[in-house]
């Protein structure tokens, strides 16, 4: 099969190339997926996790994308809840191959069946900016309707998932990001946005929760937003600061069908969109990986056409 693969993480995407690999094989309880799209995230070559596996062994060459839309084509000894020929997507275990390849071998647990009307490409973009978003939430802010929620990077990748589920859950929705995105944040259902560049965070004091992405500075001074028993929850790493009386809560997101399943639905019912930027072939995948523009919105490599 044709596959992107990284063999020196030196070299970086320098070091990405289209080869001839293995058609994987899978093991108990996986299946083998035929990829029609996948997505990746660009910071994923400084991530141990793409160079060596579970047990800090080696595992070069190895495949990077984690996120993909497909069709299974085998099962694996003992696996259930899937079937061959069935349309799925999800997210792969971090150790193992990615999907960035004609072929992924994936553990069932880990994919959701895709309805017939969801687009691979559509589905290829939901897994990690929706569970992330879903499992920072519901899961770790536990944000109940009539709360205030500040999401960092509102028109992203994963905030605009979260500002379309936090509106939809009954919050108050503050976004904020750069002037271009003003527009975007809002039609997502944000409430009122905070241009980064322009406009005080000071504004949005008091709130109940913030979701935060970046970090640092922008993180600490949004520590200070949050009411006495808030929540902090972030993707950046672990937080140098909490909220008094509150709770900060960093997390790596993880595999969950059933949450999957639930995103499925609210994009077949229009209540849940994906932004989705650029769409490349697997030929020009290297490229795409490493754009030297600004891409608004999710890359999708569309594996087969």
């Amino acid at each position: 099969m044709k596959a992107i693969v990284v063999t020196d993480q030196a070299a970086g995407t320098a070091g990405m190339t289209l080869a001839e690999r293995p058609r994987p094989t899978p093991a108990g309880n996986d299946v083998l997926v035929e990829v029609h799209a996948s997505g990746f995230t660009t910071g994923e070559l400084d991530w141990d996790t793409t160079w060596t596996d579970r047990l800090g062994r080696d595992r070069t060459p190895s495949i990077p994308g984690h996120e993909l839309a497909g069709v299974v084509r085998e099962l694996g000894y003992g696996t259930t809840g899937l079937s061959v020929g069935q349309r799925v997507f999800g997210l792969t275990d971090w150790t193992r191959d990615g999907t960035l390849a004609e072929y992924v071998a994936v553990e069932a647990r880990n994919l959701a069946p895709l309805p017939a009307d969801v687009d691979f490409e559509i589905g290829a973009g939901l897994p990690i900016s929706g569970l992330t978003a879903w499992q920072g939430l519901f899961v770790h802010g536990r944000v109940q309707v009539g709360q205030s929620v500040l999401v960092h990077g509102a028109a992203g990748g994963v905030g605009s998932v979260v500002t379309q589920l936090a509106h939809e859950a009954g919050a108050h929705v503050i976004g904020t990001g750069r002037a271009a995105d003003r527009r975007t944040a809002l039609d997502l259902g944000a409430h009122e946005f905070i241009d980064l560049e322009n406009d005080s965070l000071d504004d949005a004091r008091g709130v109940d929760l913030v979701f935060d992405i970046f970090g640092g500075e922008i993180q600490k001074r949004s520590v200070g937003l949050i009411r006495a028993g808030g929540t902090l929850v972030t993707i950046a790493g672990p937080p140098e600061v909490r909220p008094a009386d509150g709770l900060a809560v960093d997390f790596v997101v993880e595999a969950d069908r059933a949450q999957l399943t639930e995103l499925a639905q609210r994009v077949r019912d229009g209540r849940l969109r994906t932004l989705i930027g650029q769409v490349a072939s697997l030929d020009d995948a290297v490229a795409a990986f490493n754009p030297t523009d600004r891409v608004k919105g999710k890359t999708i490599i569309s594996v087969r056409p």
